[in-house]
């Protein structure tokens, strides 16, 4: 966010490594942390009242999925950014369900996470190739345990909707979608955002998790033909 000041919300129940973070974010000139909170309760409480740009949350706190499920359901503009120990444990995969914006690690450095705040604030997403990488594996090789998930609209999607979102599910790139359909790159970006509106999913991640808990995606099917 060039020239604007980005707000974030600090959400984590550890005094310590909060006011550490507080510290971090309020040296930075683009930087300014308007509230913090011991727990998701509050968290959303805040959220309505500061309007912070970015929370900053650590997904294993008191009610921290449902305070992201709740900022999400709200329409608020925030974006969560996942503070987490591990990359792609049970409740990051829930997270990326719920709409999280992205995810960083604690164990990251200072500069990593001041990027990674610019980058959710300024409307990117904050998923690396690697991890969606592992996100894909984790579906095939059974570790997540696949809830269904059916959200509205997926009737809506076209026939060629419905394969792009498959083929985004087996971990597949644009490119690479594009050679299988015999398209253009950017005619499977157009589908790809079409699907991405009429399902009111926030990022590709969110996207690979909605295939497979849809059944779009089976996990054996996929691994036969890996």
């Amino acid at each position: 966010m060039r020239g604007i000041v980005t707000r974030v919300l600090v959400v984590d129940d550890q005094p310590l490594f909060r006011a550490g973070l507080v510290a971090l974010l309020n040296a930075s000139p683009d930087m300014t942390v308007v509230g913090e909170a011991a727990d998701g309760d509050t968290a959303v409480r805040l959220v309505e009242s500061l309007c912070p740009h970015v929370i900053l949350m650590d997904i294993r706190l008191p009610c921290g999925l449902a305070a992201l499920e709740r900022v999400v359901a709200s329409g608020s503009s925030a974006r969560v950014l996942i503070l987490t120990t591990f990359d792609l444990d049970e409740y990051v995969h829930e997270a990326l369900r719920l709409g999280a914006a992205g995810f960083v690690l604690k164990e990251s450095e200072p500069a990593r996470l001041l990027a990674a705040i610019s980058a959710v604030a300024s409307g990117e997403m904050q998923f690396s190739p690697t991890v969606m990488r592992r996100l894909v594996a984790a579906y095939l090789r059974g570790d997540v345990p696949v809830a269904p998930w059916v959200p509205a609209g997926l009737d809506e999607l076209t026939g060629r909707e419905r394969e792009v979102l498959r083929l985004v599910g087996t971990g597949l790139t644009n490119a690479a979608i594009a050679s299988k359909l015999t398209v253009t790159e950017g005619t499977v970006k157009t589908h790809l955002n079409r699907v991405m509106t009429k399902l009111r999913l926030t990022s590709r991640a969110q996207a690979v998790v909605m295939a497979y808990e849809s059944g779009l995606v089976i996990p054996q099917a996929v691994a036969k033909t890996a």
